[in-house]
């Protein structure tokens, strides 16, 4: 025991002495610059990911070398290179200065080997620790068909799809749909811009091919703002059922969620492992329909896309008839194919709930069957039970930015703050095209609860994305309407109907613009303009303004078959079902107003008591009860001044509860 410090002493001389130490040194720095640059380089030069592991092996081999090289030979300034002599031949005379460049190398290598742990491992420490607490956001682009056979595409698609809508069940994910990435499968950019456009901290890209029943599959999940892969890896798989390819989009959604440190709920992990068919040809028909849906989404105008959509669905049945996903499609397809259609008929969407009951008693997790019974019974004014339909699809898919942009509607008359609440969760789930219309939807309910600025901020927003300037024209002359500005507001309104004169919007509120400053002709022409672009369909509203207009330039005769007509349309709406939550507010307003012209004061008063008994009030009904010329006959009475009290009162309640909401989200 005495003896063992003196060997281990004696030891670590003959290693100096040898120059492994340097050697160990010098190698160790240029190792660490190595992998550095390899680490760099790499994803810019596309190389293999598993490049940089290859780089470590070679460079142990290579150390394991060096020692044992270092140990054996010597380096001398006169004789080269030349075997090491053992220590007992060797005199303390005769052991070679270290030469002074075998030194300065020692020192800067030690030197590069601190500044890379402090400059690098120490931030890749913090890094994984951090990626834990990161938002853990994800885009699903567009998978790569590299099949022979381009007729194979849709699969490919599907595999995208379905991993998509796994990683999508993740409550502890934030993952925008199909419908926000789509634009990058023509339009490929860098990782990055990407990750910026979705908003989100990785990426998930992808390539794989078909041959037969046999599926090659690469998936990688990238790192947005720096293009660096994280995670990646291969399927080379024979496909004898549909349950091969949900294991495989299973494994790889569980995958990709333990390299973020996402929770997985086992029910959760269900859904996942779910298999929803176990015909394959009813799979490829239903992702062939799901590939033309996805055409009619991106462009409303092409109906044969959703004509051979409905096909494809009936043709997976053919082969499944228990498939719940080919119901929803076709529930999804009835609905755009027939809504205007059966709008003033009692079985109103009828055909899709049904196709969407049928869905869930097959599976009654399938939160797209959820989201249209929840439309449904929205359309229907049935709006408790719509929210229980929307909570229920975003309990079986948290991402479903849909779900949350319904549901927001339906706090439309009841909770100002819910509602924006939820329309922002929607827009932070969705990217695509919708999002414009998302954006202007949020300006616009800012701007009745007086947030002007706010508003006018997210029409920017939705014109950089569009730039639709007849839209954004059409806004700003709303946002003059709602504060009384009805100057202004026309001369936004032509700048807006200069760029599209179809605009009905844009059209009525030129109407009730030029009505409003007793310009009762001009008003009445884009009335006459608004019926004609509706074809027919008569709108309550503006068959108010028609009559009154009519009824100051003298055709009484005229006046009272508006008048009446209107009445008549919104008894037969209510009868119906028809009057959506919010829409409420707007007719009770519209009621008072005509019974208040024609002298009915019991009856605008009943209307307006009904108005004011709604729990907040947008600042448009403040400017029109005070502005309307149709209440000019009851403005002075205390009785409506009373109303007018109560209504701002409520306008302002609300206005101070939406800007406690903006600042809490550092919206403000």
């Amino acid at each position: 025991m005495p003896d063992k410090p003196d060997i281990l002493s004696q030891f670590w001389q003959e290693l100096r002495r040898r120059k492994v130490i340097r050697v160990i040194t010098v190698y160790a720095a240029a190792a660490f610059v190595i992998l550095e640059l390899v680490d760099i380089l790499a994803p810019s030069l596309r190389l293999p990911d598993w490049t940089l592991n290859l780089v470590l092996v070679l460079l142990c081999v290579g150390f394991i070398i060096a020692i044992i090289l270092s140990w054996i030979y010597d380096i001398h300034p006169e004789e080269g290179i030349v075997k090491t002599e053992p220590a007992h031949k060797v005199k303390t005379a005769d052991i070679p200065k270290t030469s002074n460049s075998w030194k300065i190398a020692s020192y800067i290598s030690f030197v590069v080997i601190v500044a890379l742990i402090v400059l690098n491992i120490i931030p890749r420490t913090n890094l994984s620790k951090k990626r834990s607490i990161l938002d853990k956001s994800i885009a699903v682009i567009p998978f790569i068909d590299d099949s022979p056979n381009k007729d194979n595409e849709h699969i490919i698609n599907g595999i995208m799809d379905d991993l998509l809508i796994n990683l999508q069940s993740i409550k502890d994910l934030r993952i925008p749909g199909r419908t926000s990435t789509e634009q990058y499968r023509n339009n490929p950019k860098p990782i990055p811009e990407i990750a910026a456009e979705m908003n989100v901290a990785y990426i998930v890209e992808g390539s794989g091919q078909r041959y037969g029943n046999k599926i090659r599959l690469r998936v990688q999940l990238v790192e947005g703002a720096t293009d660096k892969h994280i995670w990646a890896d291969s399927y080379d798989e024979v496909i004898n059922g549909p349950e091969d390819i949900f294991r495989i989009q299973g494994q790889i959604a569980k995958s990709i969620a333990a390299e973020l440190q996402a929770v997985i709920t086992p029910e959760e992990k269900q859904l996942i492992e779910k298999v929803p068919t176990t015909s394959l040809t009813a799979h490829d028909f239903y992702q062939r329909g799901r590939d033309e849906q996805s055409k009619y989404w991106l462009d409303n105008d092409n109906k044969n896309a959703l004509e051979r959509a409905e096909d494809f669905y009936y043709k997976a049945l053919e082969y499944d008839s228990t498939f719940a996903q080919a119901y929803t499609g076709l529930a999804i397809v009835y609905w755009f194919k027939h809504f205007s259609e059966t709008f003033y008929t009692e079985n109103f969407l009828d055909s899709a709930l049904i196709l969407a009951d049928i869905a869930l008693s097959f599976d009654n997790q399938l939160s797209e069957a959820y989201v249209i019974r929840g439309a449904y019974y929205w359309e229907h004014n049935e709006k408790e039970q719509a929210l229980k339909e929307y909570n229920k699809a975003i309990r079986f898919n948290p991402n479903d930015w849909q779900a949350y942009n319904y549901k927001a509607y339906l706090y439309y008359a009841d909770d100002q703050v819910k509602m924006i609440d939820n329309l922002h969760k929607a827009i932070s789930l969705h990217r695509g095209p919708f999002l414009p219309g998302l954006y202007r939807d949020l300006s616009n309910l800012l701007a009745f609860a007086g947030f002007i600025d706010k508003a006018k901020y997210y029409q920017i927003e939705a014109l950089k994305l569009d730039d639709d300037s007849a839209s954004y024209y059409r806004y700003l002359a709303d946002f003059e309407f709602y504060i009384g500005n009805t100057v202004k507001s026309i001369e936004f309104g032509k700048k807006s109907y200069a760029i599209d004169s179809t605009s009905v919007r844009v059209i009525y509120m030129l109407g009730l613009s030029h009505i409003w400053l007793g310009r009762y002709e001009e008003g009445l022409e884009y009335y006459k303009k608004f019926s004609n672009i509706y074809d027919g369909y008569d709108y309550p509203p503006v068959l108010y303004e028609i009559g009154y207009a009519y009824w100051v330039i003298g055709f009484k005769d005229e006046a009272e078959y508006y008048f009446n007509t209107a009445l008549e349309l919104w008894d037969q709406l209510f009868e119906l079902g028809r009057i959506l939550t919010g829409e409420d507010l707007f007719m009770y307003y519209q009621l008072a107003a005509e019974y208040a012209f024609q002298g009915d004061k019991d009856k605008a008063y009943e209307y307006f008591d009904l108005l004011n008994q709604l729990p907040w009030m947008p600042n448009w009904i403040i400017t029109e009860t005070k502005t309307d010329p149709m209440l000019d006959g009851i403005r002075d009475e205390p009785e409506f001044k009373q109303i007018v009290r109560d209504l701002e009162d409520k306008y302002q309640e609300n206005h101070e509860r939406v800007r406690k909401w903006l600042e809490e989200n550092d919206m403000l």
